[in-house]
């Protein structure tokens, strides 16, 4: 019966053997229901097609080409009895079917007898030519259609649609591709509603289904039909006011050959449609193109207008007689050989036996696949999947009697306002930001984007549960005896709801049972089993909520702190030691000491601000340490290395101070709060018990993602029994979420979160996966807190007066050692190396002195008698060097020279002060 339904139209190419009564004839026949749009035009281009062919006798050798026609009237039996008549007349080649469902069938035949069936209408995307590879789609198939409508979807942000199909073969296997293509863009089919196939299809099957349409959310309908059933169903829908605001309808290729072949529209038609958008397969402007559209009234005589499947039905004319050509021209021969199979089938009064395979057929079709040709359709060519290179569509809106262009897609670079192939030369880019299309006009006249959902219409308010709190019902309070709600959340939902652009029906439905908070898990888990249509309260956002239903836009900042215990430091007379913990006072005040120690050793032989008595030289030291902490240090040094050190040191006391004067501050003017917890790592790390909010996520994270024994964990059901579990140590800190901790803190100023948030997260409206609801009220949220209103409800009802806990003595931490330590190491290094090289040059200078310098005459001088007279030659006080200058004429004085008078030896003199002086200059 299915074979009976589908629009059989096949067209035949045949040459007779050689034994045939006329070689130079290329009989062709076709089959098509000619009473269709596409029959019309296909009847009008391939009898073009052949008088061009045969007014060249350079294209098929000298042979002629005559087309045969037979009308199969919307038969399939028919359709398949005329295939069989023309295939008993070696056929070496079919054009055709019209219809996919008939497709399935002769692709079968054309495998049995090698003959190339060519198809520019059947179109389906499962017809593989891995199953049929004697079938070529010489059109871009419906994938590429389907792809094309899934990124208009995408791209107007629509996440459902409706699709209404023709139950066949065709129709079905592209909304099938349909729902892939917008699978991957995170969009689906909410409905498909499957109509009877082909010219069965009655008005009340059409208004049947799209009653059930109407009551549903989605108003995003694609109409994948042929040009009868559509317009039915856009009649039917137009009476029942369907085809007004906020609607959205996209029509397959099948509105566009409506649109393009029969202009300008009945009125009728044409109101029907208004507002629609609908794909047509592109074909790039050219001078041949233009001259074919120009003689289409003199082909036609009018009978039917033009439509972009009269050129595909030219170009495959010429596609399958240029194939001819090159078989022949490369020696190949037309010959047909019986089928043995079919001998000796009786019973039967059609012909069988006279059904010949194609010899060359495996020729044929290698040469179809290899075309490489400008047709009216454009450059024409066949990629590794035998589908057309550079698959495009026009975007078409219908708009008054005829259409108008918005855009094109193409499989190169997506939607675009400019024509497809000059973008051909550039890299993809399918990047959402390079997809563009022009402004449409709706249904409705409307020309701002369909919002493409509405509530459904069947009467039925949305429920929309509450949590039942017996605690801080500041978020939600049902007011007792009346069903009257209120509450920060419900009037943040409330608000929210009046930006929506659409009715809001609704009823508040309470969940739990008034004597302790209910399970949040499972408050949200009522909407994936149907029993809410929506969740508003205290509902934090967080995983295992996310993988069930979507979440709106947080409209209050939420996670989880420490609260504990804390006692009010007062000042003391030591508080001036509290920046510095004690083994950072120790460390600086030893660094003072050996920093004022090794200076003097470098400063000792030639600073006499660094010479005296024993006493008073220990006295220097420690007044020069210190007093560089405040750069007041009056002694002045002279040699390199001992500038060297205390530079870095007074970059060192540059930062201490600092550092101090910032702490200080801080701990004298903040209040001083102290608690033995320090944050949730001091929980972590003790045993102490801790305390959290009955039914509230923050046990799952405790035990599952901190590892926290439940064993340690304590249920608290109000702020009354943190109060009290916290003063009797029952717990040592209560872990909740920041909003409930902000309203405990505003009566009970004892307490004090201890360290920050550890977890950051929100509260939010909870709604169905995949709602459009989450998406709107997201939106509204926005709005909110934009116009501040959303500030003006968290004032009205969270912002109490609150104790001043924020700053403790845990937020102003003591400064320790390991903040400074990298400074004390350069510090230590810059003296250690500064005294090794020291120590080295006196060594060498002590080494170089003559013996008769030396108090060690005997040669039996000990070592500690050497070390002495080492130590004293340290300790020595060597007198500042003179200038040169000074130095020449002093010593010209003495001799008797005037300053003029050069000795001959001078020089010599110099050679020996500089080689006594060469290593002074690191010690002055």
């Amino acid at each position: 019966m299915s074979l009976l339904r589908a629009c059989g139209n096949c067209l035949f190419i045949g040459v007779l053997s050689e034994e045939g009564l006329n070689p130079g004839i290329v009989n062709v026949g076709a089959i098509f229901s000619f009473n269709t749009i596409n029959g019309k035009v296909a009847k009008v281009a391939m009898k073009a097609a052949e008088e061009d062919i045969n007014s060249d006798p350079s294209v098929l050798g000298g042979r002629k080409l005559s087309i045969q026609l037979h009308d199969s009237n919307f038969s399939s039996f028919l359709g398949i009895i005329g295939a069989l008549q023309f295939m008993e007349t070696d056929t070496v080649a079919i054009i055709g079917p019209q219809s996919s469902e008939m497709a399935h069938v002769l692709s079968n035949l054309a495998n049995e007898l090698q003959v190339p069936l060519l198809s520019f209408t059947a179109l389906d995307p499962s017809l593989s030519p891995l199953q049929y590879p004697f079938f070529v789609q010489t059109a871009p198939n419906d994938e590429f259609q389907m792809t094309a409508i899934a990124e208009m979807v995408s791209y107007f942000s629509w996440s459902e649609v409706i699709a209404i199909f023709s139950d066949d073969d065709q129709s079905r296997n592209g909304i099938i591709t349909l729902g892939d293509k917008l699978a991957e863009r995170r969009c689906r089919i909410s409905y498909k509603a499957p109509l009877p196939p082909g010219p069965t299809a009655k008005r009340v099957d059409v208004l049947r289904e799209l009653d059930k349409i109407q009551m549903m959310e989605s108003r995003i309908i694609v109409l994948h039909s042929f040009s009868r059933t559509g317009l039915l169903v856009f009649e039917a829908a137009k009476s029942l006011g369907m085809m007004g605001k906020g609607y959205v309808w996209i029509a397959s290729t099948w509105l566009s050959t409506v649109l393009d072949s029969f202009s300008p529209l009945k009125r009728e038609i044409a109101n029907s449609i208004q507002g629609a958008l609908t794909l047509r397969p592109h074909t790039p402007d050219s001078k041949r193109k233009r001259n074919f559209m120009s003689r289409w009234n003199q082909l036609s005589n009018g009978s039917i207008g033009f439509n972009p499947y009269g050129l595909y039905a030219y170009d495959t004319v010429w596609m399958i007689a240029r194939a001819l050509r090159l078989l022949l021209d490369q020696g190949g021969k037309i010959s047909f050989s019986n089928d043995s199979r079919l001998d000796g089938i009786s019973g039967s009064t059609l012909n069988l036996s006279a059904l010949n395979a194609f010899d060359g057929g495996k020729l044929l079709l290698s040469k179809i696949l290899e075309t490489n040709m400008t047709g009216l359709t454009g450059h024409v060519q066949f990629n590794q999947d035998r589908s057309l290179i550079n698959p495009s569509y026009d975007i078409v809106n219908a708009v008054g009697n005829g259409q108008r262009l918005v855009g094109y897609w193409s499989n190169h670079t997506g939607l675009s306002i400019v024509p497809p192939e000059t973008l051909y030369s550039e890299k993809p880019n399918r990047s959402s930001s390079n997809q563009h299309l022009d402004k449409v006009v709706w249904p409705g006249g409307e020309t701002a984007r369909p919002r493409g959902w509405v509530f459904p219409n069947n009467g039925r308010e949305l429920r929309i549960g509450i949590p039942r709190r017996v605690s801080y019902r500041d978020f939600v309070l049902l007011v007792n005896g009346t069903d009257k709600v209120q509450g920060y959340c419900i009037d943040v939902f409330l608000a929210a709801i009046k930006l929506l652009p659409h009715a809001f029906p609704y009823r508040f439905i309470p969940f739990g049972d008034g004597h302790k908070n209910p399970s949040y898990y499972e408050l949200v888990n009522k909407i994936k089993s149907g029993v809410f249509d929506g969740v508003v309260g205290d509902i934090a956002i967080v995983t295992n909520r996310t993988r069930i239903v979507d979440f709106s836009l947080p409209y209050i900042e939420s996670g989880l702190v420490v609260v504990a215990p804390v006692k009010k430091i007062s000042s003391s007379a030591w508080s001036f030691a509290r920046p510095f913990t004690p083994l950072m006072w120790a460390v600086t005040a030893a660094f003072f000491l050996i920093v004022g120690s090794v200076v003097w050793i470098l400063e000792h032989r030639r600073n006499d601000e660094f010479r005296g008595p024993p006493k008073q030289q220990f006295i220097t030291i420690l007044w020069f340490s210190f007093s560089t902490m405040f750069f007041s240090h009056r002694e002045n040094t002279v040699s390199t290395l001992g500038r060297l050190v205390l530079i870095i040191w007074l970059f060192v006391v540059l930062i201490i101070n600092s550092s101090y004067t910032a702490s200080l501050t801080s701990f004298l003017t903040v209040q001083q709060l102290s608690s033995p917890i320090k944050g949730i790592d001091t929980l972590i790390g003790s045993n102490e018990r801790i305390g959290f909010q009955v039914e509230s996520f923050a046990e799952g994270y405790l035990m599952e993602e901190l590892n926290i024994p439940k064993s340690r964990l304590v249920p608290l059901g109000s702020p009354e029994e943190y109060a009290l579990a916290l003063e009797r140590r029952n717990v040592a800190a209560v872990i909740d979420e920041r909003p409930y901790v902000d309203l405990f803190l505003s009566e009970h100023c004892e307490f004090s979160v201890r360290g920050q948030e550890f977890t950051k997260s929100g509260w939010g409206f909870a709604f169905p996966r995949d709602s459009p609801l989450a998406i709107d009220m997201s939106t509204a949220i926005l709005s909110l807190s934009e116009n501040g209103e959303l500030q003006k409800i968290h004032d009205r009802w969270l912002s109490k007066s609150a104790c001043s806990s924020e700053n403790s003595e845990d937020d102003i931490e003591q400064l320790d050692l390991k903040s400074f330590w990298g400074l004390f190491v350069i510090c230590g290094i810059a003296c250690m190396l500064a005294l090794l090289v020291y120590f080295w040059l006196m060594f060498r200078k002590f080494s170089r002195l003559p013996p008769e310098e030396l108090d060690t005459t005997s040669p039996s001088t000990s070592r500690s008698t050497r070390l002495q007279t080492f130590l004293s030659f340290v300790d020595e006080k060597v007198e500042k060097p003179k200038s040169s200058s000074k130095r020449k004429r002093e010593s010209m004085s003495r001799n008797g020279y005037h300053i003029n008078d050069e000795s001959p030896h001078r020089s010599g003199r110099m050679d020996r002060n500089m080689s006594q002086n060469g290593d002074s200059w690191l010690t002055q």
